[in-house]
């Protein structure tokens, strides 16, 4: 399939070493699990903690879970409204073209509110600007989509605020891309007349359309292809697929090639 310079300009430009980023792509799976003492910083990712007002632990911790399917968790310790932050890698200096998506969800007996924004500084959140927020108040995960605004800022920061002591609250499956090109809030995407979504056992892909698909392949957010193959009788098998968000890109019956994304849970 002539499909592999479409996908080279699609990841591969962004993942240049010690570079701005112009996408982000991030599971976790790849962190090492631990809290804020010895994971962070990790991956060009940083936090800067709320302060423990006790003289005793435990203190707010920003921990990656040791979880197959890991996660990011705001654990707010003693301190029960302080907040804590998350802080991505430096991105390309934001034009207002691109959307954030992530997956937002809090433990038991949780309550807070995660807001996203931007920050001229990895270290200063005074700079913090928002551009959307969500509380949580129930502990089903809920996917998220906010734009992200044009600015001269160029790092996108999760703002974790508790309503009281030993609260989590987490987030997984950050992406930050061309708004044009995702819709991971809802569980169909349509391009080109060509419909699918994962289904409900969460084992294949299933598409639907005026548009029929002969073969697909799917790359990892590392840029690494993670299947290819021919759709049978509308369906893609994806069992093999860890967790995760991935690209997809899909040669129609009619040559058109169409590239997209979706969330493996």
């Amino acid at each position: 399939m002539k499909l592999k310079l479409l996908f080279a300009g699609l990841v591969f430009s962004a993942f240049t070493a010690n570079a701005q980023l112009a996408i982000i792509n991030e599971n976790f799976n790849n962190f090492t699990a631990g809290d804020t003492t010895t994971t962070f910083p990790q991956n060009g990712w940083t936090t800067v903690m709320a302060t423990n007002p006790a003289p005793f632990p435990p203190a707010p911790t920003m921990v990656v879970t040791n979880a197959a399917d890991k996660a990011v968790q705001a654990y707010s310790g003693n301190n029960p409204s302080m907040p804590s932050y998350l802080i991505t890698p430096q991105i390309t200096t934001p034009t207002g073209n691109k959307s954030l998506n992530f997956v937002a969800q809090k433990a038991a007996s949780s309550n807070g509110t995660i807001e996203v924004g931007l920050a001229s500084s990895p270290t200063d959140m005074s700079t913090f600007v928002s551009f959307g927020s969500v509380s949580l108040t129930t502990m089903t995960a809920q996917n998220l989509s906010f734009v992200v605004p044009a600015s001269a800022s160029s790092y996108i920061v999760f703002k974790f605020t508790p309503t009281a002591g030993h609260n989590l609250l987490q987030i997984d499956n950050v992406v930050y891309d061309l708004t044009a090109n995702l819709a991971v809030t809802d569980n169909v995407k349509k391009a080109e007349n060509i419909k699918f979504a994962v289904n409900t056992q969460n084992t294949a892909l299933q598409f639907v359309g005026k548009v029929q698909p002969k073969t697909v392949e799917i790359y990892s957010a590392a840029g690494q292809q993670a299947s290819a193959g021919k759709v049978n009788n509308g369906q893609f098998d994806i069992t093999t697929l860890q967790s995760g968000v991935y690209y997809i890109l899909i040669e129609t019956t009619e040559g058109k090639a169409i590239k997209s994304k979706f969330i493996k849970k």
